[in-house]
């Protein structure tokens, strides 16, 4: 009996690591797989969207729920200004140079937060609803925790809905699998790119504040866990909504016991696992052949 309660403890830690995975990463792979641009500056909105809302809560009186939807806005305002006048100018330009432009911004992200807030970590004060444990008949588990599993699985069937329900979502989708034939059928491709890198900006920003009780918030979250989100990208499959969902599950999991029983290098399984899967499916687990 115990070891069932530590073994569930367990798995809803990692499953709820995971959520925080999927919704910071899912922007990344919708972006990447309708754009094709490697955008390794995706951390640095779910960093910037995180301070926004720990912001928000702590120093201008902002609810948990209204700060949420403050930084989500506000993110994917910011970024859709960087889409227009930065990102779209290098959209035909060579990976190297995709690369350089957003690491290189990356670290301009980096010192900017530090110079304007600090090197400090950001605690996020949860309110009083969140806080404590919750009896779930088989275990008492952490309520915030509970929370995020709740709010991950509501937002990749918000998604899922959006993708297969929506005439956006099925722009978004023919864009994604040929972007040739969809500009050919009249589908204003550019403006689909704004609003799609403004909503996966959003999307990470939102991400980045529900994660800062849980994994924290400082001005290196950009580059600490950038290495995850290309990961569960690169595992789920770019532009693939479940195949991410369920490739953050898998490494939220497995992130969490390594973590917790291999505390001292057990994240060098999950590199070298990665590896291996790309070499046998270069296309990731859960993304679909190109033909």
């Amino acid at each position: 009996m115990i070891f069932g309660i530590d073994f569930a403890s367990i798995l809803l830690g990692g499953i709820a690591a995971g959520m925080v995975l999927f919704i910071v990463s899912v922007g990344l792979s919708v972006t990447m797989g309708l754009m094709g641009f490697v955008n390794l500056a995706h951390g640095g909105f779910a960093m910037f969207g995180g301070y926004v809302i720990v912001l928000a809560m702590n120093h201008w009186g902002m609810g948990f729920l209204p700060a949420l939807a403050f930084g989500f806005v506000v993110t994917a305002i910011v970024s859709a200004a960087f889409e227009r006048l930065l990102y779209a100018r290098l959209y035909n330009a060579a990976e190297l140079d995709q690369v350089l432009f957003t690491i290189g911004l990356v670290f301009i992200m980096i010192a900017a937060v530090t110079l304007l807030v600090g090197p400090e970590n950001q605690p996020l004060t949860l309110p009083p609803a969140l806080r404590g444990q919750i009896d779930l008949g088989f275990t008492s588990y952490r309520t915030y925790s509970i929370f995020l599993i709740v709010v991950g699985v509501v937002i990749v069937l918000g998604l899922w809905l959006a993708f297969e329900r929506t005439h956006i979502g099925a722009q978004i989708r023919a864009a994604v699998d040929n972007r040739r034939m969809a500009e050919s059928l009249g589908i204003n491709v550019n403006l689909l790119f704004t609003i799609t890198f403004a909503f996966g900006s959003g999307m990470a920003a939102l991400g980045g504040g529900l994660g800062a009780e849980f994994i924290g918030l400082d001005p290196q979250y950009a580059l600490k866990y950038l290495v995850y989100f290309l990961i569960v990208v690169a595992v789920g499959g770019p532009g693939r909504v479940g195949g991410v969902f369920y490739a953050a599950i898998i490494i939220g999991v497995l992130d969490f016991v390594l973590k917790l029983y291999l505390p001292k290098g057990g994240t060098i399984f999950i590199y070298g696992l990665t590896i291996l899967l790309l070499l046998w499916r270069p296309h990731g687990l859960f993304g679909r052949k190109e033909t």
